[in-house]
């Protein structure tokens, strides 16, 4: 309770500060039409209160500004989508938008009164006001969105809709939070100014010409008040609501589209002849990337259900390999063909930190209005994790719990081919072998290609060992 009241004291004392230095000023200049005082404008404010016309006047403003507003933001949300989707459009847009963003409010406004009239020019103002700030926000976050987790939705092929709302939304959301702080103060100050030119009858902007006009200082300053706290009363509202759209956007993403669609077999991922389900074909490869070669000549023949494991030296091109048959990069030549579905557990853990262990497996799985689903989530889960950490986010799980939890997704996951790339880094002795008894017991037929460095893996996961030399050789 101390604590509290001395926070409170902290943040009035500088506003006391202030206020006095506002009545001293008054005192100073000696005149209310110059510069009314805190006492004479705290007045006139009572008196607004009490007006009958008080909350119709603000009410005007507040529902064009309200309007501009919402159209405005949801517009630029949507536009930066698109040109995040179709490059094309941000090209098309981003000029006009960065000119707009530097126009003088005031130059617009003249333009507005004379294109849509008094009473429609604050909503107008308040859009053009608000979309540059938005939509470039918006683009921003939206280049910035982890790619590696995006590669992960992408090899278990969760649906778009899933990605946007467990993924893409909640990375942009920080980005519009602290952008709307801003640009819900800017949408009242170009609102009001734009009613102030206009003068629309009822509105806040014709009061305070009106006190211009008169002379009335104190009802100026009674005015600003009100906009300062309504301003800052949609911010508050707006940005809470906003700020809860990221865990409903994460439970909504549990309950649209369908998890898992069905891939046939195919070259990387495209569909192709003779290749059967489950099988793995690497004919003379060169695996890389564009202007860096790893490894040339690979070959491999992994049939259904056969268990691989490649245990070559650190930079050996192990991962690439795994990257390359998840169809995640092209291989640079040579052939290769891939015999169904593939799930993956990656190197680096790849999960959606707001989400629960159950939630992670879900979204790859199933739905959450899906008794079975969620019950198969939690059986998995529970083989390798304590009770207790199932529904706590991932995030706030240690390396080794996280690791676990990316190996039951790859696990839980429908698909003909499981690739696991180091999956027991990060586990102690004693996990490492529950972990590896969890992948022989729950694989079920499927083919599996590991990349580990740990000594026994083979022999742990009944594995035929493999080099990307090409020999091979049984464990």
């Amino acid at each position: 309770m101390r604590g509290r009241l001395a926070d409170i004291v902290r943040r009035l004392a500088p506003v006391a500060l202030w206020v006095c230095v506002w009545q001293v000023a008054s005192l100073v200049v000696g005149s209310g039409i110059l510069l009314a005082g805190p006492v004479d404008t705290v007045v006139r404010l009572a008196s607004l209160l009490g007006d009958a016309s008080f909350l119709s006047t603000v009410g005007f403003s507040l529902v064009r500004i309200v309007v501009g507003f919402a159209l405005g933001f949801a517009g630029a949300v949507a536009l930066a989508f698109a040109g995040a989707r179709w490059g094309v459009v941000r090209t098309i847009f981003s000029p006009a938008l960065s000119v707009l963003k530097s126009v003088p409010i005031v130059c617009v406004i003249v333009l507005l009164l004379m294109w849509v009239g008094a009473g429609s020019v604050s909503a107008v103002a308040v859009f053009l006001a608000v979309f540059p700030a938005v939509f470039f926000s918006c683009s921003e976050a939206l280049d910035n969105v982890d790619a590696k987790t995006g590669e992960m939705l992408e090899v278990f092929g969760v649906p778009r809709v899933r990605r946007l709302l467990a993924h893409v939304w909640p990375e942009v959301l920080p980005y519009l939070v602290g952008t709307s702080r801003n640009v819900c103060g800017m949408a009242w100050k170009a609102g009001v100014a734009a009613e102030l030119i206009g003068s629309p009858m009822g509105s806040i902007g014709e009061r305070i010409y009106q006190s211009k006009l008169l002379l009335e200082t104190a009802d100026l300053f009674a005015w600003t008040i009100v906009i300062v706290v309504m301003s800052w009363l949609c911010e508050r509202a707006f940005v809470a609501v906003l700020a809860r759209t990221g865990s409903w956007a994460l439970r909504a993403s549990l309950r649209v589209g369908r998890p898992r669609r069905t891939v046939g077999v195919g070259e990387c991922g495209a569909r192709t002849d003779g290749v059967r389900r489950g099988e793995v074909v690497l004919d003379g490869v060169t695996i890389g990337y564009p202007g860096r070669v790893v490894a040339r000549g690979v070959r491999m023949d992994v049939t259904p259900g056969e268990r691989v494991i490649c245990s070559d030296a650190s930079g050996a091109g192990k991962t690439t390999l795994l990257r390359t048959v998840a169809g995640l990069q092209p291989a640079l030549a040579g052939t290769c063909a891939v015999g169904g579905a593939v799930t993956m557990a990656f190197q680096d853990v790849r999960l959606i930190g707001g989400m629960s262990a159950v939630q992670n497996l879900l979204l790859v799985i199933g739905s959450s209005r899906d008794d079975g689903a969620r019950d198969r989530a939690r059986e998995l889960l529970a083989e390798l994790l304590p009770a207790e950490t199932l529904n706590v986010p991932v995030d706030q799980l240690s390396g080794g719990q996280r690791r676990r939890v990316e190996l039951a997704r790859a696990i839980a996951a429908p698909g003909d081919v499981v690739l696991l790339d180091e999956p027991f880094a990060s586990l102690d002795a004693a996990s490492h072998e529950v972990a590896a008894r969890f992948v022989t017991g729950h694989l079920g037929g499927r083919t599996l290609i590991v990349a580990s460095h740990e000594a026994g893996d083979a022999e742990r996961l009944d594995a035929t060992a493999y080099s990307l030399g090409g020999t091979a050789a049984e464990a």
